[in-house]
């Protein structure tokens, strides 16, 4: 997550987008960014979002 912002709400911002315009799914868009998804999900989940796999966007 190092080229990633640090800031949860731009973090949120810039991984909803990638999301919504570029990956089907939060495990795809790991995979390619070579991201841990949990270290993801737990660093926004601090700041209060959640991972919605049925609208693939965290809210």
């Amino acid at each position: 997550m190092n080229e990633l912002p640090k800031d949860p709400v731009m973090l949120l911002s810039v991984i909803n987008t990638k999301l919504r315009d570029q990956y089907p799914s939060l495990d795809a868009l790991c995979s390619d960014l070579g991201i841990d998804a949990g270290e993801l999900c737990s660093h926004l989940a601090e700041a209060g979002f959640e991972y919605m796999s049925q609208i693939n966007q965290f809210r």
